[in-house]
């Protein structure tokens, strides 16, 4: 594909999402940036939040994966409808009634100051490193399919990549993202099913034959209950999905903070709800995209590379298909990059503007200067992040950080169940040394588990036990006797 095609339709693409973020940024306060003047309409919210749900690593990955897992993802994303129920009645009301602009102030009426800037530093961490490894890996794709031919760095392209997210997040904020989201969205949903549409016809299958292909496919197996030691089984990606959705949705600020966007709690509700159920069929039509590119892959012989997540982006922009096919590659990886990375931008300057540096008393004006040096600082920590991937440039290390950096919603589960279920005070000071250990001890549960547990391997449900040794470690460290008030 034509280098100059790319550079002129992320142009496009850009100048778009900056005209968007000059029209939502107008008359912008404090208020706008972090909650949007708690406005935005509920159904603007469920289908933004569906690309942000989906991330360059996403688009890339999950048609990729089904060479390893085949359909067994659903099983996953099945488990996402329960996690999302309780997001919607037990969280969002919560977070409602006690009008939280970071969820992490919860922590600090709970526990105290300790636990609270503990929740606020792993959000912190984890976001970073999560958003930094997704765009690493999309400006990566970039950078061999485009850049590299025009002798363009890899600084310059990350670090006009970032500047391009802060032009048209700085002034508006959540406000702005929850409309750029909705662009994106669209983007990316139109390139996958558009990409189906082109390889279907490469292969002469008509609607009927297409899903017909599928569903005889030995890649679209979805059932798994045969063998408890798989990761596959059934009942670890079923409550695996739904403990993923409650700690990186619910108790996450990113995604929290679109939804206290909505006007009221059953806006927010409804808002849930709908995308929750919207991400099935989305993850189906990914999941129906990897099939797909195996068996054009087989009947063209393609070599199917070692790393299954190269088969979607060789097939795509190596002329197997038409060039409308790099086009929407480009513009879907894209799309589903930025939108994660952009909410992923405001809600770090949030959490650590009001959690870390909390201006409870600054004006307005104040509060506003404060906010964007720390967009600011924020967006260079990013591509500083980013330049350490790449100068580490060992795919098992920087996977082993991304896990590590997974790790650490589990004491955020921990930390949230004791404080809802249970109405125990806690000795607040020693909270972060629990929050520090649990993740340690589930690392090495994982490295050994194979011979601490006669074969069984540990997959999604660590975040489980990561949860639950953080909840014990917070019982240990209980004032047995004490109670604290209700929040």
């Amino acid at each position: 594909m034509n280098s100059i095609w790319v550079i002129l339709i992320i142009a496009i693409y850009f100048l778009v999402l900056i005209v968007i973020g000059r029209l939502t940024s107008r008359n912008a306060n404090n208020e706008s940036f972090f909650l949007g003047n708690r406005q935005s309409p509920w159904y603007v919210v469920a289908f933004g939040m569906l690309g942000a749900s989906l991330s360059g690593v996403t688009f890339i990955s999950v048609p990729g994966y089904v060479g390893e897992t085949q359909f067994s993802y659903l099983q996953l994303v099945m488990g996402y409808l329960l996690g999302y129920f309780v997001v919607a009645n037990v969280l969002l009301p919560l977070y409602y009634r006690l009008n939280l602009t970071s969820i992490y102030t919860y922590l600090d009426a709970r526990f105290g100051f300790y636990s609270y800037k503990t929740g606020a530093v792993f959000f912190l961490i984890s976001r970073l490193i999560g958003a930094s490894f997704r765009l690493f890996l999309v400006a990566t794709v970039l950078q061999i399919t485009v850049f590299d031919s025009w002798n363009i760095p890899f600084v310059v392209t990350v670090l006009v990549t970032i500047l391009l997210i802060w032009l048209y997040t700085n002034r508006g904020g959540i406000k702005t993202i929850i409309w750029t989201d909705t662009l994106q969205t669209a983007a990316m949903l139109t390139a996958v099913v558009l990409t189906i549409y082109f390889i279907a016809k490469q292969m002469d299958l008509s609607f009927g034959q297409m899903v017909q292909t599928i569903k005889e496919s030995e890649y679209s197996r979805t059932w798994f209950f045969d063998d408890w030691n798989d990761k596959r089984h059934f009942l670890k990606q079923f409550f695996s999905g739904a403990f993923i959705t409650i700690v990186m949705t619910g108790l996450d600020q990113d995604m929290m903070q679109k939804n206290l966007s909505c006007k009221n709690l059953k806006d927010a509700q409804k808002n849930m709800y709908w995308y929750g159920f919207a991400f099935l069929p989305v993850n189906l039509i990914f999941l129906s995209l990897g099939v797909l590119l195996f068996v054009f892959a087989q009947q063209q012989g393609i070599a199917i590379p070692e790393q299954t997540d190269e088969l979607f982006p060789i097939i795509a922009t190596q002329g197997y298909l038409p060039v409308a096919v790099s086009i929407l590659f480009i513009l879907g990886i894209v799309a589903a990059a930025y939108s994660s990375a952009d909410s992923a931008l405001t809600s770090l300057t949030t959490s650590f503007t009001v959690d870390i540096l909390d201006p409870k008393e600054k004006t307005e004006e104040e509060v506003r200067s404060i906010r964007r040096r720390v967009h600011i600082g924020i967006s260079l920590l990013m591509a500083a992040v980013i330049m350490v991937f790449k100068a580490v440039n060992n795919e098992s290390v920087i996977s082993a950080i991304f896990t590590v950096a997974g790790y650490t919603y589990g004491p955020l589960l921990g930390l949230y169940a004791f404080g809802l279920f249970t109405r125990f005070k806690v000795r607040d000071k020693w909270v972060p040394l629990v929050a520090i250990i649990s993740p340690i001890i589930c690392f090495f549960l994982a490295k050994y588990s194979a011979v601490l547990f006669n074969g069984y391997e540990f997959g999604f449900e660590l975040l489980m036990v990561n949860g639950a040794l953080t909840f014990l470690g917070l019982l240990l460290l209980s004032r047995r006797g004490e109670r604290a008030q209700k929040v």
